[in-house]
Formats: structure tokens, C-alpha cells, sequence
């Protein structure tokens, strides 16, 4: 996958298909997601509490347990859908090419939908069949407001 913009696409939709594997795979070794607790008024993740910051190493230990048929926060399964505005590449150099995307996310789990909004920002890296992620970052709209427990991956 050659345009950013489509890498972004095709991520949402493993994502969307379950296949979190297949989604881990898109991680560069040194890549995290990170849903900051404040927000796109969050500076970085260390020096305040996140919802999630997570290396590859507790990507695939979420992946496992979401895995585990004896999961209880999976019984039912949740499922999800990411709808996605355009994409907008804003800085294309050495350290990489990041994109902004506006979303709206809904995971469903029985009867329960919970509806969230925000900003993705990806920093992507170059490699050798297209991009890989350094960082995944989920600023949510109205991040500062009470959520409830979200299974899967925003």
C-alpha cells in the first residue's frame, strides 16, 4: 500500500473485521497507540495518566486476552465499526509522515453501543512494502468526560 491515506483505510477495516493480528502486524517495533487521557491538549504520555499507552508487548497481550474464548468481557463479543473523514497528511520529513483523520468509532456488545468521536493522528514510517505505525494517537472529543470500558481498539 503506497498512499498513507489508504494504509490509514485499510487499517480501521482490520480493525473493524476482528482481524487484531493482522493489525498488530502494521505496528513498527518501536510503535505505540495512545488514547491520552486529556486528550489533543495532552503534550505527550508520560507526564500525565493516558486512557491507553501501549507498546507492541501489550498490543498482543490485549490481542491474546481479547482471544480467549474464556474472556468474560467478551461474552457477548464486542464488535465495532470506524467511520473516517478524509485523511490530511501534515508533515511529510525524516521523522516521518503523519496524518490527521476525524472519526467517529461505535462498539457494540450485546444490547450496549457506546459512540465516540475524535481525531486519529498517525505518525507512519516507511518500509519496504509501504508504511508501518510509530504511533497511533486517539484524541477523543471531549476526552475529559466520564467513558465507559472500551473492549477493542478505537
Amino acid at each position: 500500500m503506497t498512499q498513507a491515506p489508504d494504509f490509514v483505510a485499510h487499517e480501521a477495516a482490520l480493525l473493524d473485521a476482528g482481524r487484531f493480528d493482522d493489525w498488530l502486524a502494521l505496528f513498527a517495533e518501536d510503535g505505540h497507540y495512545w488514547v491520552p487521557l486529556q486528550g489533543a491538549a495532552q503534550a505527550d504520555p508520560l507526564s500525565h495518566n493516558s486512557i491507553a499507552y501501549e507498546d507492541r508487548l501489550l498490543l498482543q497481550l490485549r490481542i491474546e486476552r481479547l482471544k480467549n474464548p474464556r474472556a468474560h468481557s467478551q461474552h457477548p463479543r464486542s464488535h465495532c465499526q470506524h467511520v473516517l473523514q478524509r485523511s490530511v497528511i501534515e508533515h511529510d520529513d525524516e521523522r516521518g509522515l503523519a496524518l490527521s483523520t476525524p472519526f467517529i468509532y461505535v462498539e457494540a456488545r450485546g444490547e450496549d453501543q457506546v459512540l465516540l468521536a475524535g481525531t486519529c493522528r498517525h505518525l507512519l514510517v516507511r518500509h519496504a512494502e509501504g508504511f508501518l505505525i510509530r504511533q497511533k494517537r486517539i484524541d477523543l472529543l471531549n476526552a475529559g468526560r466520564a467513558l465507559p470500558a472500551i473492549q477493542l481498539f478505537i
